[in-house]
């Protein structure tokens, strides 16, 4: 069985700009958008954002995750 990661990201092409999604698995089938940014003027530059996007929303989600382990365990 394949590992996948449960968030990643994946960049868009639209009719003359770019967009970057960052994206969860909620199940094998179903992909959800958790964030998404578009107007980039290139696809490095969606890139870019994603990737930076991606460790700030994964920081967040590991400190919020933290907070409500502490207080199931009070």
């Amino acid at each position: 069985m394949a590992q996948h990661k449960k968030y990643d990201y994946r960049i868009v092409e639209q009719e003359k700009s770019w967009a970057a999604e960052i994206t969860r698995r909620a199940s094998a089938k179903k992909t959800v958008i958790s964030k998404r940014q578009d107007g980039f003027d290139s696809e490095a530059a969606a890139r870019a954002w994603a990737e930076a996007e991606l460790k700030v929303f994964l920081a967040n989600l590991q400190a919020r995750n933290q907070r409500e382990a502490k207080k199931r365990g009070e």
